[in-house]
């Protein structure tokens, strides 16, 4: 591996990987602990990496093995993977879900989310979606790296959203199977990086979140409500549950 033309982020989540190790491996024996009282994650939603970009190939293989990981020890029921085609001309979901394919994760259990942009995008656009399959218990599994920048976001907007964090310890990133695949059906014509459609205040506001609206007009997500309300419902509905005023003019869902 040529360590110079590793990203940040590969880079700075290796060391997370590494400072972190007895951390990680006591959350992920809290989780078993945590999996035996209650049911699996209806879902979990791994985050998208760039296609064909060397520097982040450990990392799309680590979130793929750890997504394999969790479903294999029957702590999530299901998958979405989620990404579009944002710096390489292919579908990052799409290819995500190619090879859990390839490693027989079964595909009625594995699916794409394919609109989001940046990894708050990859957040919001997911758990509406979840949402709209009847997905109850949701969990975004990825690296270290992400998790620092993503834990903020979910807090604020999806708090019943939690993060599974990659144990290192659990996945084998150098002897773990890993198939040739056929990436062509991922593939995007005429394809224009997003470097070249957002400035870089354009792309900052992205990864803060900023660029995403509530998509009203799209079948698959009508009648789902946004993150950020859900969150503010879960702390009224009580409130008007003991005003008896308010619960006479305003049901809660």
């Amino acid at each position: 591996m040529n360590y110079k033309k590793l990203s940040a982020p590969a880079l700075l989540s290796c060391a997370f990987s590494f400072l972190c190790n007895t951390s990680h491996s006591q959350n992920t024996q809290h989780l078993f602990e945590k999996s035996k009282n209650t049911e699996p994650y209806d879902v979990i939603i791994v985050p998208g990496v760039p296609y064909q970009d060397q520097s982040m190939k450990i990392i799309l293989k680590a979130r793929i093995l750890w997504s394999k990981y969790l479903y294999d020890q029957h702590i999530a029921n299901n998958i979405i993977y989620s990404g579009a085609s944002v710096y390489t001309p292919y579908v990052e979901s799409k290819i995500m879900k190619t090879y859990a394919d390839s490693l027989h994760i079964p595909s009625a259990h594995t699916f794409t989310e394919t609109q989001a942009q940046h990894s708050t995008e990859n957040i919001y656009y997911s758990v509406l979606m979840a949402r709209k399959m009847g997905f109850k218990r949701i969990a975004v599994a990825t690296d270290q790296y992400q998790t620092v920048i993503l834990n903020m976001y979910i807090k604020k907007n999806c708090p019943d959203v939690e993060i599974l964090t990659i144990d290192f310890s659990k996945i084998d990133l150098i002897t773990a199977p890993w198939p040739e695949i056929d990436a062509s059906c991922a593939y995007v014509d005429n394809f224009v990086s997003l470097p070249d459609r957002e400035k870089r205040g354009e792309r900052f506001k992205g990864t803060l979140g900023k660029n995403v609206s509530f998509p009203g007009n799209d079948s698959t997500y009508i009648g789902s409500k946004t993150p950020r309300m859900a969150g503010i419902e879960r702390m009224v509905n009580p409130l008007i549950a003991r005003t008896p005023f308010l619960s006479a003019i305003y049901k809660p869902n």
